[in-house]
C-alpha cells in the first residue's frame, strides 16, 4: 500500500482498493475515501497546509484530480487568502462567478517520499479499521444472547481470542471456565454478553456466563 500516488496506475489504485475492501469486508468506496484523504494530507505537506487541497479517485476508471480549492467570498468577509477569493478579483476572472462559488486549479500529479507515503499508509488503514469495528458492531449488536460459534485463534495472557470468520470476539480470563485450555484452532461455542462500539476488543463472549449454560441447554434439547 505504500505504493499508492497521484502518479499510480489508475488499474494498481482500483485494485487495491477491491483488495483491501474485501480483506476487510468493508464498501470499496470506504477505501477509496480513505486514498482520497490520504493524497490530500500528502499533498498538502507538499504545497502548504493553508490551502484547501481535494482528491478525487472515479470509482469506474481509477482517474486521478487533484484540486485546489478558493471560494468567493465578499471582499469585506475576505480573511484568507489561501482558501479564498475576494468577489471583486473573482469577476475579474470569471464574470460567472458569485458568492459561493468554488475557483479550482488542477494540480499537476506528483510522486509520494517515502515519508508522505508512510503518513498516506497509516491515514489509509486508520479509516479501515474505523469502518471494520463499525461493520463488526453492527453485524453484531442485535446479536446479544445468541450462542456464537468460532475458531480460536490465538490466547493471550489468559485471554481467548476467537475468530468468528467476518470478526473476532474474546473470551476474557474471567469470562472462562477454570482450568478450561484451549489451543489455537479449537472449535469454541460461547455466549455473546456484549457489543461495544470502541477501539480494541468489541464482541465480548463467555463460557462461564449462566445464560449460556440456560441457551445451551435449550439448544440441546431442540435438537
Amino acid at each position: 500500500m505504500s505504493a499508492i500516488g497521484v502518479s499510480a496506475n489508475r488499474l494498481e489504485i482500483l485494485q487495491i482498493a477491491k483488495a483491501v475492501a474485501e480483506e476487510k469486508s468493508i464498501d470499496q468506496s470506504i477505501v477509496i475515501e480513505a486514498m482520497q484523504e490520504a493524497i490530500e494530507k500528502a499533498a498538502k505537506a507538499k504545497y502548504g497546509q493553508e490551502h484547501d487541497i481535494r482528491a478525487k479517485i472515479d470509482p469506474v476508471t481509477g482517474e486521478q484530480t487533484l484540486l485546489r480549492v478558493q471560494t468567493v467570498v465578499s471582499d469585506e468577509e475576505f480573511e484568507d487568502e489561501a482558501k479564498q477569493l475576494r468577489l471583486t478579483e473573482a469577476k475579474r476572472i470569471d464574470p460567472s462567478l458569485e458568492l459561493g462559488s468554488e475557483l479550482t486549479e488542477e494540480l499537476p500529479p506528483f510522486d509520494f517520499g517515502r515519508v508522505a507515503a508512510q503518513t498516506a499508509k497509516q491515514v489509509i488503514m486508520q479509516k479501515v479499521r474505523d469502518a471494520e469495528r463499525e461493520r463488526q458492531y453492527n453485524e453484531y449488536k442485535d446479536r446479544v444472547g445468541e450462542i456464537i460459534s468460532g475458531v480460536v485463534k490465538r490466547v493471550e495472557y489468559g485471554h481467548v481470542i476467537v475468530d468468528l470468520g467476518r470478526a473476532e470476539g474474546i473470551i476474557r480470563r474471567n469470562d472462562g471456565i477454570p482450568r478450561e485450555n484451549f489451543q489455537p484452532n479449537d472449535r469454541v461455542r460461547a455466549y455473546l454478553y456484549k457489543v461495544r462500539e470502541t477501539k480494541g476488543p468489541q464482541i465480548f463472549l463467555s463460557r462461564a456466563a449462566p445464560d449460556f449454560m440456560v441457551r445451551l441447554f435449550a439448544q440441546e434439547v431442540r435438537k
